[in-house]
């Protein structure tokens, strides 16, 4: 980022996290509200609406987006959406443009708390906190999650880089959580997605924020479980995932 660029870049940084926090704000009332008044799929809508929020707030930041997908994702299937991971914004970005196969993340059990929107969202809407240092809590924990988006034609999404890559390169996928996710879900679609340019949102570190940047979210072809041996498998995801990263 340029001199001149970095200069702009931090008042409209600063607006960009008032509105944010304001987002997040507000619709946690309007979750609980959804919660309380509509039950789950009042509260599904009112997530969309809050991811789409906060997308546009980034607009603030010259922000703009794209999607890209021309494969055939058949309908009433429970899918593994496998994903890179660049940034926090990875999950508003699949969350609102892969919102039709609604989405559950699994997450760190540290955010089930203290996150206004996000906590309420993560211990309401489906999604599943692991201790990612306790595996008597983790590998059971997701176990049942399996089993849980294959009874209710869900989505799970899964980051197997295991933390954000902090400059576009793709992390080796650590294999445990997606073996689990794949014996549990056998009937399940796997469904690579890749991520491109959400890094260098906090390429910085939170201030100051990329500016004028494109991110883009690319659905890759869909593969079949049970077709593939599952070392096989997990190679293939991989190398479709990061297919298209660009950095």
């Amino acid at each position: 980022m340029g001199a001149l660029k970095r200069i702009i870049s931090y008042p409209l940084s600063i607006v960009f996290y008032l509105f944010f926090g304001l987002t997040l704000v507000v619709f946690h009332v309007l979750q609980w509200l959804g919660v309380t008044l509509g039950g789950t799929r009042t509260h599904r809508g009112v997530v969309n609406l809050m991811n789409l929020c906060l997308l546009r707030c980034l607009h603030i930041l010259g922000v703009t987006f794209s999607f890209k997908n021309t494969q055939t994702v058949p309908e009433g299937r429970s899918l593994i959406i496998v994903s890179n991971h660049q940034s926090m914004f990875d999950i508003p970005l699949i969350s609102w443009f892969l919102r039709k196969y609604k989405p559950k993340f699994i997450s760190k059990i540290e955010l089930g708390k203290g996150i206004p929107s996000i906590s309420f969202n993560l211990r309401r809407g489906g999604h599943v906190l692991i201790d990612r240092k306790n595996p008597k809590q983790s590998l059971p924990a997701l176990s049942k999650f399996a089993k849980f988006i294959t009874e209710n034609n869900f989505s799970a999404v899964i980051f197997p880089e295991g933390t954000r890559s902090r400059n576009g390169e793709p992390k080796e996928f650590a294999p445990t959580g997606l073996k689990i996710l794949c014996k549990n879900a056998p009937e399940a679609l796997v469904l690579p997605v890749t991520i491109n340019n959400s890094w260098k949102l906090v390429r910085f570190g939170n201030l100051p924020m990329g500016i004028g940047l494109h991110l883009s979210l690319e659905v890759q072809k869909p593969i079949e479980i049970k077709e593939v041996p599952i070392k096989e498998l997990l190679e293939t995801i991989e190398k479709s995932v990061i297919s298209t990263i660009k950095t």
